[in-house]
């Protein structure tokens, strides 16, 4: 057994009821709020047919691709009403074409009957009655059950019709389909294969609404699947194939597929019903195969092996034979819409030896508003758990471990609320205290050597506490702030004067973000509203709509080139939640939402306009989300997702100068853990790292260089950052790389098979041998040995010498 991957997703609540499908893949919805919802799988949309339902079904002659669908509901006033289903691009009726008063109690049961066209049994809570639907009374009614009736099933020939009740008795001992309504079990029977099937909760990791069984002659032959089937949960729609592992190729497998029933009914209702019994005219499924292609045929691109439940046993599951990466490339498209290609990406730690160790007294308990530390380049701010809002500042350029003796700080002499760096000035840091008051340090080069109490300038304006601090994109020394007193002021840091206040919320203010433009103000605030502000036009905002629901916290940050505004909170239920706003129209509400997870603290959000990249994680967090966003369907587009062995402070992105772009690094952060500091480099994996990855690496705006002064921008003036490529001298664009000609890895068999003499492998043999020790051609070493002229030996006579005993 094969589960797909998920077809349709996303459905709302209230249309997890019921399901049911046709030939053509229409599939119809029913809700809980008085509608159904038709989809059609092959696009992945759906319309709406208003009307309150308890059931409805498909009858097994409509539904092809050349005909409408008719579709039967029963309504809760004790109507059968029959619908006839245009295609998805035209108009749905909004009346029924046909309506069947069964006046016998609450209906509970509706079947259409397997050879006779227009041919349905309703069963309501204890009777039974036939109808011809082109007539305005039943046909006959049955015998009254002694309790509720649960199941009805017509014979495979249409000639009895069975019905189980409360009771567990069987009226005509027949049983062909039986459906139990307690959402525990669903049973199916292939009659082509002699197959029995149960659906139970196993499938999924949620509840099961619905099931329903797809058309033989939908199938894809061409992987041997026997049987799909669409699962239906509160908010997926689930295919579920089941293949017979054979050799994939061109063969049919006839064993699989004998004839099945067709789609053009045998008789009309009045002529069954005067006693005529036919058999539906079967039809081949490769035939249906050949001339149609169902969007649902290609399970094996991109199914992932599943559990099977015990009653598939007769069901083998195997692994299937991998199509062509075009083809795979395409089935996932038509089928998941478009993947990222950032979804492979990879976040890791680097070396302990750009870390810094031993932080002692750090501040864990920083306000919801506040990043809870902050970095450039150069160095990183930390706050310290210590009287007097005390700051640590540490130089990125000497990791290592820290002394146990005290380091020099930053006294502001109050609690820190937020804090900043100047994104032009990697000296500059600016602190926000519980005192209403903004103070603005110059940290001296070469970083702190002594602890610094008085601050360059202090800035007075706010009469409450301040939430956070934001720097002007484009201009320097702009800055914003939020307070308590439910204003947003502007400051010029180079005259310490305040220059604009902006009006309008009515509670906490969570987040507020500049516009990539630097011409708009974006804030989310706890009374539920997003407000867009033009400051130098107006001190109200020119925009608002209905923001996150929940109260906890929310962040806002500017998406796709200024178009989207997406903002992190809460539901109504404290669940974080991703929700994307169309800049130019607030009021509507947002575009979509995503669903994150559960927990207390908001999620961050980061966003690399470059890439298009959302990386989001909270304080005290252990995993770290990633998106890209797109600004169509279907926005969110989830990749990999980093997690840290424990938890962490929070995330501080670098500029993107700072990113290896030989290793494939798209974003450096600085992590931020209980007693160490820690960079992060998030890499996407590519084969050819020798070549510069343009692709992923445009002309990137120099962000940390200012465009105008605050002044300019006051008088009316516009800002735009100049670009750079981050492509080294060294290194070609992978653009422009020379297409290599594919190489064989492995010889034609044809030279393994070649028949060869004996001399010929001795050849080959001895070749082989004198490779190993050397050219034979190559003399011998002793042969360049020189020896002795022939006059140079000496020739003489050896004469025996006697020994005396005297000698001795």
């Amino acid at each position: 057994m094969k589960r797909q991957n998920v077809l349709i997703n996303h459905i709302p609540a209230h249309l997890a009821s019921s399901v049911c499908l046709t030939l053509s893949l229409t599939l119809a919805v029913r809700s809980h709020n008085e509608s159904c919802s038709v989809w059609d799988i092959s696009q992945g949309n759906h319309t709406f047919c208003q009307n309150t339902m308890i059931t409805f079904i498909v009858p097994p002659y409509s539904g092809c691709a050349t005909v409408q669908c008719l579709i039967m509901s029963v309504s809760v006033l004790i109507q059968v009403k029959l619908w006839r289903v245009c295609d998805l691009d035209q108009d749905q009726p909004s009346n029924a074409e046909v309506t069947l008063s069964a006046a016998d109690g609450r209906l509970e049961i509706v079947l259409f009957h397997p050879a006779a066209s227009g041919l349905l049994a309703v069963a309501s809570a204890r009777g039974v009655q036939v109808w011809d639907v082109t007539r305005d009374t039943a046909l006959t009614v049955l015998e009254q059950h002694e309790d509720q009736l649960q199941g009805l099933a017509w014979k495979e020939d249409g000639s009895l019709l069975a019905s189980s009740c409360k009771v567990k008795s069987l009226q005509h001992r027949l049983f062909y389909l039986l459906r139990c309504f307690s959402g525990s079990l669903f049973m199916f029977h292939e009659a082509d294969l002699s197959l029995s099937l149960s659906v139970s909760h196993c499938l999924t990791d949620v509840s099961t609404r619905g099931v329903a069984l797809v058309p033989k002659l939908a199938l894809d032959v061409s992987c041997c699947e026997v049987l799909r089937l669409m699962q239906l949960s509160d908010n997926f729609i689930v295919p579920i194939s089941y293949q017979v592992p054979r050799k994939a190729g061109q063969d049919f497998h006839a064993d699989l597929y004998p004839d099945t029933v067709g789609h053009t009914p045998a008789v009309t209702a009045e002529d069954w019903w005067k006693g005529e019994n036919k058999q539906v005219v079967t039809s081949s499924v490769l035939v249906t195969a050949s001339t149609s292609s169902s969007p649902l045929s290609t399970p094996s691109s991109s199914a992932a092996p599943s559990r099977s439940p015990s009653s598939t046993s007769g069901l083998s599951s195997g692994f299937l034979p991998s199509p062509s990466p075009s083809q795979s490339s395409r089935a996932i498209h038509s089928m998941l819409g478009p993947s990222s290609k950032f979804r492979h990406i990879q976040g890791a730690v680097l070396h302990r030896d750009t870390h810094i160790t031993n932080l002692r007294g750090l501040h864990l308990t920083t306000p919801g508003e506040c990043d809870g530390f902050c970095a450039n380049g150069q160095r990183v701010a930390v706050p310290l758990a210590i009287a007097g809002g005390q700051i640590a500042v540490f130089e990125l350029s000497q990791p290592g471990k820290l002394p146990d003796t005290a380091l020099p700080t930053i006294q502001n002499s109050v609690n820190v609320a937020d804090f900043c760096w100047d994104p032009f000035d990697t000296h500059k840091l600016v602190v926000a205290g519980d005192d209403a008051k903004i103070r603005v340090w110059q940290i001296p080069k070469g970083g702190l050597t002594e602890t610094l109490t008085e601050p360059e300038r202090v800035l007075r304006g706010h009469t409450e506490k301040i939430y956070s601090i934001k720097f002007h994109p484009h201009a320097s020394g702009l800055l914003a702030s939020s307070s308590y007193d439910l204003t947003v002021r502007l400051w010029n840091l180079e005259t310490g004067e305040e220059v604009k206040r902006l009006s309008g919320h009515q509670d906490q203010i969570f987040g507020m973000a500049w516009s990539p433009d630097g011409k708009l103000l974006a804030t989310v605030c706890k009374d539920g509203k997003v407000r867009l502000y033009d400051p130098r036009k107006s001190t109200l905002p020119i925009q608002e709509g209905p923001g996150p629901e929940g109260q906890r916290g929310a962040r806002v940050v500017w998406v796709c080139d200024g178009k989207y505004l997406l903002v992190s909170g809460f539901d109504s239920r404290s669940e974080r939640q991703l929700y994307l706003f169309s800049a130019e129209s607030l009021a509507s509400g947002s575009v979509v939402s995503a669903p994150a997870d559960v927990s207390p603290s908001t999620l961050i959000p980061f966003y690399d306009p470059d890439t298009s990249v959302l990386i989001l994680t909270g304080k005290g967090d252990t995993r770290v989300y990633i998106y890209e966003i797109v600004p169509e369907a279907p926005y969110f587009m989830e990749c990999s997702s980093f997690h840290s062995s424990e938890p962490h402070k929070g995330l501080c992105f670098l500029p993107k100068a700072e990113c290896n772009v030989r290793d494939v690094e798209v974003a450096r952060a600085i992590r931020l853990g209980k007693t160490t500091i820690e960079p992060v480099a998030f890499r996407v994996p590519r084969v050819k790292k020798e070549f510069f990855q343009d692709d992923v690496f445009p002309e990137t705006a120099v962000w940390w260089d200012a465009s105008l002064t605050a002044a300019a921008w006051l008088s009316g003036s516009n800002g735009q950052h100049r670009k750079i490529s981050l492509r080294p001298n060294d290194m070609t664009p992978v653009s422009e790389a020379p297409k290599e000609a594919p190489v064989r890895k492995y010889l034609p068999s044809s030279v393994y098979l070649e028949e060869k003499t004996d001399e010929q492998k001795k050849e080959e043999l001895l070749s082989a041998m004198v490779a190993k020790l050397g050219n034979r051609e190559d003399p011998l070493p002793q042969e360049s040995y020189e020896g002795v002229d022939e006059d140079e030996w000496v020739s003489k006579e050896l004469t025996p010498q006697t020994h005396t005993p005297d000698d001795s």
